[in-house]
């Protein structure tokens, strides 16, 4: 009886160790629309292995690319999104293309739309975090916000995209 018990403990230990192992950390960003546009939808981060998963998935924008970009603050409240302050660029870095040097780890890229207002972009990077204390990696409490138009990769500090048609706050969950 005690070698079946130990056995259980044993089987418990290593099922919980496994299970911390892979442990996975989520946040997500609920988009509602601003500045008179009928956007909507998620943007949603998974940290596995210290690596972010994104991806956002979104409607009721019009036909061609929208950029989309983490801003600084979580506030969501001006009609015009602006209370997300600008691009979150804790490194200090030039406004730029995902991935390639120089751009701010707020730099996410233009979302495709397609003829339905449909679109959905993906990321995958070891550059964020869901939570922690690292402030140039959390992510959470910060904004997500979808452009009227495309970045434009170049123009400082903010790639030129044009007004905010939708803000999400990144909130851990």
């Amino acid at each position: 009886m005690k070698t079946l018990k130990k056995f259980g403990i044993l089987l418990f230990s290593t099922l919980l160790l496994a299970s911390c192992a892979t442990d996975k950390k989520k946040a997500i960003a609920t988009i509602e629309a601003r500045s008179g546009s009928d956007v909507s939808g998620t943007v949603t981060f998974i940290e596995k292995d210290g690596v972010v998963t994104m991806k956002a998935e979104l409607s009721g924008l019009s036909e061609g690319n929208h950029a989309i970009h983490i801003h600084e603050i979580a506030d969501c409240s001006a009609p015009d999104g602006k209370s997300a302050g600008g691009h979150w660029n804790p490194t200090d870095k030039n406004h730029g293309k995902w991935m390639q040097e120089p751009f701010h780890v707020g730099d996410i890229g233009n979302l495709v739309v397609g003829k339905d207002g449909t679109g959905t972009i993906e990321r995958e990077t070891n550059l964020w975090a869901v939570g922690g204390k690292d402030v140039n990696k959390n992510i959470v409490g910060h904004a997500i916000i979808i452009h009227e138009g495309p970045d434009d990769f170049s123009s400082q500090p903010s790639g030129a995209a044009g007004p905010r048609i939708g803000c999400g706050a990144i909130i851990r969950k």
